[in-house]
């Protein structure tokens, strides 16, 4: 693929990511990703056959971004920092928490729903999270069993947060338990 190709390709991914984020995935077209990331209607076609192949184009650049901050997580020096880092950039955006949630959050709930393809792909953006928080909890010295459970306890707090803060508008309820479960943390 041509450097122009590329530059395209990733004007697309990145406007309908934004655009699912703030409006859904059902109420995004590709005309919209297309005005968004000015690339005329008819070239969109040549990336993106289907709107679905254009949600799975989403979900691996999620996949990519959490891949990229959790390996800037690994280079702290031990999980209670890493797990904090991970707790610290689920409100490093708040105000676009508040107005529009988590956006692995809401597209993942929204394609579930549909209980289709996309939906399956979706499963791995949590799946990857638990696995890594997971593995913070098991070089704390927790079994198995514990440190998954833990793992599931974490990332729902920061999660009932997101939704607490987005359905009220207001960031306050991400960053209050951001700061409890930073605390948390330490106590481990």
């Amino acid at each position: 693929m041509s450097l122009s190709a590329r530059d395209k390709r990733t004007r697309l991914v990145d406007a309908g990511a934004r655009l699912v984020h703030q409006q859904g995935f059902h109420r995004t077209t590709l005309a919209d990703v297309a005005e968004t990331s000015r690339v005329p209607l008819g070239n969109v076609y040549y990336y993106f056959k289907t709107k679905e192949a254009l949600g799975e184009a989403v979900i691996e650049q999620y996949v990519s971004q959490y891949e990229s901050l959790r390996s800037t997580w690994d280079a702290k020096p031990n999980p209670k920092a890493r797990l904090k880092a991970f707790i610290q950039a689920s409100v490093d955006n708040p105000e676009v928490l508040a107005r529009s949630g988590c956006p692995l959050a809401t597209l993942s709930s929204e394609l579930r729903k549909d209980n289709g393809h996309l939906a399956d792909c979706a499963t791995r953006l949590f799946a990857d999270a638990l696995a890594w928080i997971e593995k913070q909890f098991r070089q704390l010295g927790k079994s198995k069993g514990k440190a998954r459970a833990l793992a599931v306890h974490l990332l729902s707090a920061v999660e009932g947060a997101a939704v607490l803060s987005h359905n009220s508008g207001t960031p306050k309820y991400a960053v209050q338990e951001a700061k409890l479960l930073r605390e948390w943390i330490e106590t481990l």
